[in-house]
Formats: C-alpha cells, sequence, structure tokens
C-alpha cells in the first residue's frame, strides 16, 4: 500500500447526506431544484446532524444523463443558479459545520465538452480513443470530419476520455500506453478541475466511475497508478480534501488512494452481493444479470446478515486505518430502502443497523422520511437503463410538505410522479411528530456522535449472525435488530445490559435476546 497521508481527522465521523440537485429544493418555481433552494433546507440538515453533503452533478451539461454528462467542468449548469449561488451554499453549509463534496466525473465528457468538439474533426487530438477506420465493436461513428468512431464510456453521448489502456494489441491499434500525451493531458486536467473547486471551499469529490479510467485493466493496477498519482497531489496541495469513489471494492479502491469506497449494489469480488444482500427485496432497479436472493432486511425471514458481514470483515481487514467503507441507504442509480413490498413500518430497524455499523453511513435524501421508490415513470434524463432498471422512482422530488407537489412550485419537474400518493410522508409532518422515522434517525445520528464506539472504528463482535443479528460495538454497546416480521430470539451469553439508549421491541433477559416483529435496541452493556 502507497504510503498517502493519513485522512482528515474529521472523515472518521462524517455522516453523509446525497443530495440530487434537481430533486432536493425548489426555489424559484421553474419545478427544478437549485442551489439557492439547497441553501434554504440547510437547516434541515444541520437539525438532523449531518455534516457531509454529496451533490450530484451540477455543471453544465445537455442532461441527457442528468449531468453526467458534462460540458464544462468549472461552471455550474444555469437551472442550478451561479457560480456565487454555489459559493453561498458553500458558506452557508459551513456556518453550520458542513462540508459539501462536488461529484467528480472523471472517465468521460458530454459530446458537446469543447474538448470533443475539436478532437471530433482534429485526427491529431489523442484526449478521446478513437479508431481511425471503421467502427469496432461498442464504438460510435465520428460526429464531425474525423472519419472512424469513438469510445463511448457509458451512454453513446459520452465519450471516453484517453487514459491509455494497460495492455497493447497489435490489431487494435488505437490502444495508446497510459503515459501517452493524450493520457497525460487528461490526468493534468483532473487536477485542474480538483484545484478549481477545492480552491473555493469544497471539502472533496465524489468520483464517478472511477475504476473506468485505464482501458482492458483486468487487475485495476494502471487504474489504480491514475489515484495514487492524484492521492499524493491532493495530500500535498489540499491535505483536508478527501476523495469518495464509486467503485465498490475498498479492498482495491482505497489502497489506491482513495479515503472512502461505498458498498454498492455493483463491483467487488462478490458483484454488490454486499448491499443488495441487505437491502434489495427484488423490486425497483433490479439488474436482470442479478442472481436472485434473499435480502436480510425482508420480512420474510429467509435472508442472511453473513454476506454483508464477511465482505465488510474482508475489506476492513485489508483496509486497516488507511481509510474507510460506506454504506448508503439507497443512491439515486438504486432503489430506495421503501420499496416494493417494503413497508414504512420496517424502515427503523433498517437505520438502527446501518447508523450503528462500523462504516460512515450515507444517507439518500428522503430515506430519513421514508419517501417511496416510484414504479413505471418515463425515461427522464436517461433514467430508465432497461425495463427492470428504472432510476427515476429514486429520484423524485424531496418531499418536503403537504402541497399538491411535494414543496416543488410546479407540476414541471421531470421525476415528479403524475399522481403522487396521498399518503406519502412528508417533513413537515414527520417534524411534529416525535415517534417518527426522522426523529428516530436524528437521534440514532446524536448517539453515534456522542458514542465513538459506534462510529467507524470502533470494534464489532458478533454475537448472532442470524435473526435476531446482535453485535457489541466498542465492547460497550449491544445492539439487536430484527427485520422479519415473526418474533426471534437467540442466547445473550453473559451479556448484561444496562441502561436502554434506542429500544423498540427488545429485551434481553435470563439469558435470552428477544426481538418482537422488526424490532431493534441499543443498549448500553453493564461493565
Amino acid at each position: 500500500m502507497s504510503s498517502f497521508r493519513p485522512a482528515p481527522a474529521w472523515l472518521a465521523d462524517a455522516v453523509f447526506y446525497q443530495i440530487y440537485p434537481q430533486s432536493f429544493a425548489d426555489s424559484n418555481g421553474d419545478g427544478i431544484g437549485d442551489f439557492a433552494g439547497i441553501t434554504e433546507r440547510l437547516d434541515h440538515l444541520a437539525w438532523l446532524g449531518v455534516n457531509t453533503v454529496w451533490l450530484n452533478p451540477c455543471f453544465v451539461s445537455p442532461f441527457g444523463d442528468a449531468g453526467y454528462d458534462v460540458a464544462d467542468y468549472l461552471n455550474v449548469a444555469p437551472r442550478y443558479g451561479s457560480d456565487e449561488d454555489l459559493a453561498r451554499l458553500v458558506d452557508r453549509a459551513g456556518s453550520l459545520g458542513i462540508r459539501v463534496l462536488l461529484d467528480l466525473v472523471a472517465g468521460h465528457t458530454s459530446d458537446r465538452h469543447p474538448w470533443f468538439r475539436a478532437a471530433a474533426d482534429d485526427p491529431a487530438d489523442h484526449r478521446y480513443i478513437w479508431a481511425a477506420e471503421g467502427r469496432p465493436d461498442g464504438f460510435v461513428p465520428s460526429p464531425g470530419s474525423r472519419p472512424g468512431s469513438y469510445l463511448p464510456n457509458f451512454f453513446a453521448f459520452q465519450p471516453a476520455l484517453n487514459f491509455g489502456y494497460a495492455r497493447s494489441d497489435p490489431a487494435e491499434p488505437w490502444r495508446q500506453p497510459v503515459d501517452a500525451e493524450g493520457p497525460r493531458a487528461n490526468r493534468e486536467a483532473l487536477r485542474t478541475i480538483m484545484d478549481h473547486w477545492l480552491r473555493l471551499g469544497l471539502s472533496g469529490f465524489r468520483v464517478d466511475m472511477a475504476a473506468s479510467l485505464v482501458k482492458d485493466d483486468p487487475d485495476k493496477a494502471q487504474t489504480s497508478r491514475i489515484w495514487t498519482e492524484l492521492r499524493h497531489w491532493l495530500d500535498r496541495t489540499h491535505p483536508e480534501a478527501v476523495l469518495l469513489s464509486e467503485w465498490g471494492d475498498p479492498e482495491v479502491s482505497v489502497p489506491a488512494g482513495f479515503h472512502t469506497d461505498f458498498f454498492l449494489q455493483f463491483g467487488g469480488p462478490t458483484d454488490g452481493l454486499a448491499l443488495r444482500s441487505l437491502w434489495s427485496n427484488g423490486s425497483g432497479t433490479v439488474n436482470p444479470d442479478w442472481d436472485p436472493l434473499d435480502c436480510f432486511f425482508d420480512p420474510g425471514g429467509k435472508g442472511s446478515p453473513r454476506p454483508f458481514v464477511e465482505a465488510w470483515e474482508r475489506a476492513s481487514t485489508a483496509l486497516g486505518d488507511s481509510g474507510f467503507i460506506s454504506l448508503p441507504t439507497a443512491n439515486h442509480d438504486f432503489s430506495r430502502l421503501n420499496c416494493g413490498p417494503r413497508s414504512a413500518e420496517q424502515l427503523p430497524v433498517a437505520f438502527a443497523f446501518q447508523l450503528t455499523w462500523p462504516t460512515l453511513p450515507a444517507v439518500y435524501y428522503g430515506d430519513e422520511i421514508g419517501m417511496r421508490y416510484v414504479p413505471d415513470l418515463p425515461d427522464t434524463e436517461g433514467s430508465v437503463l432497461s425495463p427492470s432498471y428504472n432510476r427515476a422512482g429514486s429520484r423524485t422530488p424531496m418531499q418536503w410538505d403537504d402541497g399538491p407537489n411535494a414543496g416543488f412550485s410546479t407540476s414541471e419537474h421531470p421525476y415528479l410522479p403524475v399522481d403522487p400518493a396521498p399518503d406519502r410522508p412528508t417533513v413537515a409532518a414527520q417534524r411534529a411528530d416525535e415517534t417518527s422515522l426522522l426523529h428516530l434517525v436524528r437521534r440514532l445520528i446524536a448517539l453515534r456522535a456522542s458514542a465513538p464506539e459506534l462510529g467507524a472504528h470502533g470494534s464489532v463482535e458478533v454475537v448472532h449472525a442470524g435473526y435476531p443479528f446482535v453485535h457489541v460495538r466498542g465492547g460497550r454497546y449491544l445492539v439487536v435488530v430484527n427485520p422479519r416480521q415473526e418474533r426471534a430470539g437467540c442466547p445473550a451469553g453473559d451479556l448484561r445490559p444496562g441502561r436502554a439508549l434506542e429500544v423498540s421491541g427488545v429485551t434481553v433477559d435470563g439469558g435470552t435476546v428477544s426481538a418482537d416483529a422488526f424490532g431493534y435496541g441499543i443498549f448500553e452493556l453493564l461493565r
């Protein structure tokens, strides 16, 4: 493992909150969320206890892929406001103790980016990957005077930036080495982009498709080399900034230079099984290539926490103190917790687990009030990847109040359901109800902040890996979660719980742990 500067001290206590800018808060009534709207709602996040916000891409874009098709990395999209509006957001967040991270799309641009438009007419330009003749598999015909075709990184309108190939092939002369002129220019561009935003007060980046840079790189060694180089630069120039990876394989990405990687619905040696084995109940966004599974947080009680625990143990052991793993409730590409047959009453037990496990928690906007994944929404800004993988259902507007459009001023929001459910949860209603999910999430975040043993560095001892799932944090706190709809129990051994900190339907008595349906409990152990 490369010798990096230790992660900034603040990261160990981070509670991430992911904001989809177009869906979070609309300040001007045009139906699209914006920076001013986010700024107006930062008090909600401060009250909740969130201390780190990640914004999905907010740069100039034609929005064919909801902003992941970047046309200008150094200016924000006018629909969200101005650079000054973003600066005001960052300043206000800082005054509330909240850091702000941007989303860096490192592996591709929009086909409307000036770099690509220039390359499409200049055969000597190597910022992208071009085949001079014909159209090899996966390539897209040139849109300009340049003959041949280019390689996209996701959608056809997202040409892959050229970071080189790990292996050469005489039959494919477009393969350039990683230290060729084009790849070097793109590595320098990443430094320029990051430096620009970090100097304006941002605290780091979540990096989109971070494993996609170098092509034909089966062990990701050359891609890792790029991130190692960038991490050393970051350590020298912006030592308090952090890099979060959309890689899904902390055992590879963190040693490469990232401070944190997410357990995701894809990636890693088991193709995202760690996350899906917890939350994925076969509804919402489902890749047809995934093997069917019974997730642990399901009322049927057929799942197991073992796939997650084993993946976490393997990654945690590999990382040591070099970085962190982050566990999200959901994200813009994956189903919300409240999805399909899962009901609102099942959500508290999920948060009781997520906010007490030794990972950095990431709350997807609206999950703190139990917003539902909305099925069958039309394709909007590239949201539908297949009939079973419709991402729009996780991108609907934040439900602030009881108005007709969930707090948005018009019905023009691209992800607004045609007929929102009349009983949808709102922030306003839950803020007024101290028994609500929102108040529970707030208390759990506060408990985590007050007890270092419940944080990312606290030890964990698994007592029972089934229903209920029972573990001890830092030798001091007993955590019990039962996500199934039937009562469950297990031996308590010599555990002697004392003060109950957050409990719903759990008892420890007579050497037995008993948990009601969807019960959870956090206890301070007697010493």
